[in-house]
């Protein structure tokens, strides 16, 4: 649903981008990076105090910076005239890491999540998504972009991450699914439901989604 609003998006940094000048892209990609690795530090320390709360809080402003900076590198390097294949892979690279690198860190939070695998599991689920896109370019196809797009799954992690500050900040460890069976299976094996556990059971099984959803898109271009 988000993907949607891409083009509305560059309109509204356009702006920014003119008021760059010559700054290097490449300043920002990195910048974006080192800021997002930040964000996983506080998260996966965040306690279920005020203390965590306002950690958990920091991190989503820092994603959110993250995320600027990562969509002004490409409309700057266009701008410029200097938009190639590099700066799409490395582009690309990093999403995929800060991608990896968020659901990771909020696997490791003992506070929020009991099951510290769950965060690889929405990792790799996750991944699976993002590999069908590239895999359909490989055999002669247009980059796949549908299903359970990265705009979706970000901008519903930001959500999951406010809901957790404001569960540190009351102390409420969430919802208990321990003795709830089928329930506890959604939520990835932990248990409780909370912001944190439902930012992992979102990507993992919105990946599964897309996954699903862009190889039928792609088998019925090749087949048809």
């Amino acid at each position: 649903m988000f993907e949607r609003l891409r083009g509305t998006w560059t309109k509204a940094i356009e702006p920014l981008v003119l008021k760059m000048g010559n700054l290097d892209p490449g300043v920002l990609t990195w910048s974006s990076l080192v800021i997002a690795i930040g964000s996983f530090w506080l998260i996966c320390g965040a306690g279920l105090d005020g203390d965590g709360a306002v950690m958990i809080g920091a991190a989503v402003l820092m994603i959110m910076l993250a995320g600027v900076l990562d969509a002004l590198d490409g409309a700057l390097a266009r701008h410029q005239g200097i938009a190639g294949p590099y700066g799409d892979f490395l582009d690309h690279t990093i999403d995929r890491v800060v991608d990896v690198g968020l659901l990771i860190a909020i696997g490791m939070n003992s506070a929020f999540v009991s099951d510290p695998s769950s965060g690889a599991v929405a990792a790799v689920l996750t991944l699976f998504g993002s590999y069908m896109g590239t895999q359909a370019q490989s055999v002669g196809l247009d980059r796949i972009y549908g299903g359970f797009g990265r705009a979706d799954r970000m901008v519903l992690t930001v959500v999951c991450l406010f809901a957790a500050a404001w569960q540190a900040h009351s102390g409420g460890l969430g919802i208990d699914l321990s003795n709830a069976g089928y329930p506890s299976w959604l939520v990835l094996g932990n248990s409780h439901l909370n912001g944190m556990t439902a930012a992992l059971a979102i990507s993992a099984w919105g990946g599964v989604y897309t996954f699903l959803s862009r190889f039928v898109n792609a088998r019925s271009q090749l087949l048809g």
